[in-house]
């Protein structure tokens, strides 16, 4: 199968340090090379937050590694859903695409007590979104 049969997803989040990242992570992690991943961030940061990376290690994900990066127009174009956290008017929006939007608590500044429930509603979200990328698979 080529990358472009592949489903895409782009997560953006304003620093692309946190949230983004976390669901980039998770959707990486439990979907495998069955989803295209992307994130980005419309402001992006110099570092992911260093209690996103804590938070993550604590599950099994190493998120050390990663770097922000910046939100594209060619991301967006290449991205069949993008979801969007907190970004507001600054995401681009194309027809054709299928535009999420998850309210999320934004992490930055926060320590690692206030991050792990905002992980732990990102990893259900993915679960949830890999169920309906599988289902439109099917149709």
């Amino acid at each position: 199968m080529s990358d472009t049969a592949l489903p895409s997803v782009l997560f953006v989040c304003v620093h692309n340090a946190g949230r983004s990242q976390m669901a980039a992570a998770f959707l990486t992690h439990l979907a495998g090379d069955r989803v295209q991943v992307r994130s980005a961030g419309s402001a992006p940061a110099d570092s992911v937050n260093p209690a996103v990376v804590a938070a993550m290690a604590e599950v099994g994900i190493d998120v050390s590694a990663e770097t922000p990066k910046v939100l594209t127009v060619e991301a967006v174009q290449a991205s069949d859903v993008v979801i969007t956290m907190g970004c507001g008017d600054t995401c681009p929006v194309f027809p054709g695409k299928r535009y999420l939007d998850w309210q999320l608590a934004d992490p930055a500044g926060q320590g690692i007590e206030a991050v792990r429930p905002i992980r732990n509603e990102i990893e259900a979200r993915v679960r949830g979104l890999i169920d309906a990328i599988a289902s439109a698979d099917e149709t």
